[in-house]
């Protein structure tokens, strides 16, 4: 008798017996978690203690007390300086044109709530759910808070879509977030090795590292002089006008090299505003503002209230300037003179120290 006639024969007996006899599946492998490597580890990718803020809030707690920002998170800048200016009240209508991390944004939603609303922007299509969802698990629902991918400068076409007739109040935070920044992936930074990228939104426009191979030197002179206020830009311009550099490192390297009798301190100045005039460009930053400035007035309820946080002098001169006019045409009732961020603040979160805060109040 082979197997399946005495399983015929014995019924459950014969299953038991077959159950019995079959070989069990092997166990998985076990695959340990990596191990946080080290106390300092360097690598963007080995730092999930402090990617997970409330597992590890006391990993947390030490890099924000030593006056750093934890890799992965953002710390929103001039809070009270922002909220001071906007003066949200319960049932107003708000618009955060760079939500970013969300930090600014959960202010202003608990500050107008209840009753009130806010639009939340951004271009970046990574972390704009990230902040969504961060803020939907604080309890703002879709009553109360609407994020939609778009650029600042479409702000007209946001808010007509969203429903909303005008804003009163508004902010703008034009910095980069800390989060882009630290993600070696987005090549922003030449903190750690990346891709030479920098867009906002990785899906369109070209990289830096494309759009730097395609600049001749006169080019790039006047784009670095413009967008940096770099002191050597015909230097550099020479140096690196139609190069092709594909990670962040090896232009920082190229950089250094063009420029071997400056001290590291000056040397290391001149890379980050390299990386700055690059980004400006790739991602058309000046345009966008001067676009969003035009559009501002036009956006906000009478006696609205808008405020600009920027983070160099090309942001914060378009900025002056736009208020300056709309002051003098009786568009703009009231406007602020620069705020900068406190001492205490600075100590904190040195990456807030260039920040300049501006604000404007709609005539009624």
């Amino acid at each position: 008798m082979n197997l399946l006639e005495f399983c015929a024969a014995n019924g459950d007996a014969g299953r038991m017996v077959t159950d019995q006899t079959a070989s069990p599946p092997p166990p998985l492998p076990h695959k340990r978690r990596a191990r946080y490597a080290g106390k300092h580890p360097r690598r963007f990718e080995d730092k999930y203690k402090e990617h997970q803020p409330a597992r590890y809030a006391q990993i947390v707690a030490k890099v924000l007390a030593s006056g750093k920002t934890p890799a992965g998170m953002h710390r929103p800048v001039m809070v009270a300086e922002v909220m001071e200016a906007l003066a949200p009240k319960p049932g107003e209508v708000a618009v955060d044109c760079t939500l970013g991390f969300g930090g600014h944004a959960q202010e202003l939603l608990t500050r107008i709530q209840p009753g009130g609303r806010l639009l939340g922007l951004d271009t970046d299509p990574i972390e704009l759910p990230k902040a969504e969802a961060r803020l939907r698990g604080l309890g703002f629902g879709a009553d109360v808070f609407t994020a939609r991918r778009s650029n600042f400068a479409g702000l007209p076409q946001a808010l007509w879509e969203a429903d909303i007739k005008g804003a009163d109040l508004l902010l703008a935070d034009l910095g980069v977030s800390s989060m882009q920044l630290d993600d070696p992936g987005r090549g922003f930074s030449v903190k750690y090795k990346g891709p030479l990228d920098m867009r906002m939104n990785p899906q369109r426009g070209q990289p830096a590292s494309v759009l730097l191979q395609r600049l001749g030197a006169e080019a790039l002179q006047r784009l670095l002089a413009e967008n940096a206020d770099e002191p050597y830009a015909a230097v550099l311009a020479s140096a690196l006008a139609g190069k092709f550099f594909a990670a962040t490192t090896a232009l920082a390297q190229a950089v250094a090299a063009a420029l071997p009798r400056l001290n590291k301190e000056d040397g290391a100045d001149s890379v980050r505003r390299v990386f700055q005039a690059l980004r400006i460009a790739v991602n058309d930053e000046f345009s966008a503002l001067e676009t969003l400035l035009r559009h501002l007035p036009a956006c906000l309820n009478a006696g609205g209230r808008a405020a600009v946080l920027s983070f160099h002098s090309g942001e914060d001169r378009r900025v002056k300037k736009s208020f300056e006019a709309g002051l003098r045409a009786g568009i703009y009732a009231e406007i602020s003179g620069v705020l900068r961020p406190g001492s205490e603040e600075r100590r904190a979160n040195p990456r807030c120290a260039p920040a300049k805060l501006r604000w404007a109040r709609r005539a009624m």
